[in-house]
């Protein structure tokens, strides 16, 4: 059943539901590349799609517009792929469960992929549609955006003619995005070294005394629109409360895990542990824990009550025959860490920094620099610890990678880089710009807001490859993305649409 076959405008939602159905994580998107490349040749439309499954699509300008400016249409194939503990989807090999609630599209127990679904979709619908009036197009399709925008970074760019760019990888109508942080990937790699003897006490205790301590129940979000929100990040709040039980319990870590993309803020995390106190009796064990869970319940629901109120702390208690299966990493072996490494472990996981390190000084309200611990995971001889960092500043960049790679070499650990991208700067200068606002104010009746945003996108790239580039980011209104509760307004994207056929028209 085509859940969203009623609505209006019918072509950009018709696609949207057929790319919904294909699974296109960050590096899964073969399929999803592939489905546009048919699309071209079902449209007789030259295209490229080169070995990362980045596609380009050409079209030449409808009549009277054949001698125009090439434009270059923009958006991303992958998807940031989160769900609800309880939802039983693959994004492996599943496609989405589509619904309908009053003016919004989302998906059931998942992530929506709005952002950048819809940008593809009105990509198609534009080139699927003879009718309309525009000048050449060159329709440039990125994968893995949601990972440090390695598609665009390896994107041949010399094929392009256009030096004029609509991105539509925005998610805020009525604002026009003119400029963008710079970041990168951080990946903090702490090597471990666990228990080896049978005979240890502490392996003896770990066949008896294993329990698991996880925070769950937090908002989450983008980790750039929504770093400045005080939103909890899950993995920073485990090595605060992993930190306060140590100073309480004699524990040993076995594993610790937490969020699943570095560029969403993590909703939780948890961590296996041992307790290795030899002079507690289990009933006086089990009241020190429980006094624990109630104190730090108490303190993290005052502390977040605005953000994330429905913050849930809890330790549970594992047996025998579940001990091997409280793991996220079933190959990791369950022996626990020695005391120094999981000395070292908690160190690193509670004094990483993270959320919002300075705010600007020129934008009023914008966030300057900031990182978020995305993705917290333990392999059998280390532990990963990966960021997302961003920043208007390469300097202040560097500086924060700098200190977070200090912490580490006290530590024994290190620090790989990936996905370097540049901040995308202010052009005073731009023709686009203008031509958008005064559409805007025709069509709405009031001006857009030009905004400066945190969150990287793409143009930072494009603007790097290809000198000249006038460009500007727009979209329909999409909330909460990189979350279960993403949500795309039908109504705006209908708006939305009308403005993006209206430019096209205009770039004569």
């Amino acid at each position: 059943m085509e859940v969203l076959k009623h609505l209006e405008p019918e072509k950009v939602f018709f696609y949207f539901e057929e790319l919904c159905k294909i699974p296109h994580s960050s590096r899964n998107t073969k399929a999803i590349s592939d489905y546009c490349a048919s699309f071209a040749r079902e449209h007789a439309l030259r295209y490229i799609q080169d070995d990362s499954n980045n596609i380009i699509i050409f079209k030449d300008g409808s009549t009277g517009y054949e001698h125009s400016a090439a434009v270059i249409l923009q958006g991303h194939l992958d998807m940031v792929c989160e769900k609800d503990a309880d939802c039983e989807i693959d994004f492996t090999k599943d496609g989405l469960t589509l619904e309908v609630h009053g003016d919004d599209i989302m998906a059931k127990g998942t992530t929506l992929g709005g952002d950048d679904g819809i940008a593809v979709a009105f990509a198609l619908a534009i080139l699927s549609d003879d009718s309309l009036p525009h000048p050449p197009l060159e329709v440039v399709l990125t994968v893995d955006e949601e990972i440090g925008m390695l598609g665009a970074a390896s994107l041949d760019c010399s094929p392009l003619k256009g030096r004029i760019m609509l991105n539509l990888d925005s998610e805020d109508e009525g604002k026009l995005l003119v400029s963008c942080a710079g970041g990168v990937t951080a990946v903090c790699h702490l090597p471990i070294m666990r228990e080896q003897t049978e005979a240890s006490p502490l392996i003896t205790a770990h066949k008896k005394n294993k329990y698991t301590l996880t925070v769950s129940g937090l908002a989450g979000g983008h980790s750039g629109v929504e770093i400045d929100k005080g939103r909890a990040n899950a993995n920073q709040i485990l090595g605060r409360l992993l930190f306060s039980l140590s100073k309480e319990i004699d524990l040993r870590l076995c594993s610790v895990q937490g969020g699943l993309k570095d560029n969403a803020i993590p909703r939780e995390a948890s961590a296996d542990f041992i307790a290795a106190d030899s002079d507690l009796q289990p009933a006086e064990l089990r009241k020190q824990l429980e006094s624990f869970v109630n104190k730090w319940t108490g303190i993290l629901k005052h502390e977040y009550k605005n953000t994330d109120s429905g913050i849930t702390i809890a330790i549970s208690e594992h047996t025998n025959s579940d001990a091997a299966a409280t793991s996220h990493s079933p190959a990791v072996p369950c022996k626990p860490l020695t005391l120094a490494s999981t000395r070292c472990a908690i160190t690193a996981l509670y004094n990483l920094p993270g959320g919002v390190i300075r705010m600007s000084r020129d934008i009023e309200g914008l966030v300057q620099t900031s990182l978020n611990m995305g993705i917290l995971k333990t392999e059998a001889d280390e532990i990963i610890y990966s960021f997302s960092v961003r920043s208007s500043l390469a300097t202040e960049k560097e500086e924060l990678l700098s200190r977070m790679e200090c912490l580490l070499d006290s530590l024994g650990g290190s620090i790989s880089l990936e996905g370097d991208y540049p901040a995308w700067e202010y052009r005073a200068d731009s023709p686009l710009r203008e031509l958008m606002v005064t559409v805007f104010k025709e069509q709405y009746g009031y001006s857009p807001e030009i905004q400066a945003l945190h969150a990287g996108v793409e143009c930072g790239l494009f603007a790097g490859k290809l000198p000249g580039l006038d460009c500007v980011s727009f979209g329909p209104m999409i909330q909460d993305i990189h979350t279960p509760k993403e949500r795309l307004s039908i109504s705006s994207c209908a708006r939305t649409w009308q403005y993006t056929l209206e430019l096209l028209k205009r770039l004569k």
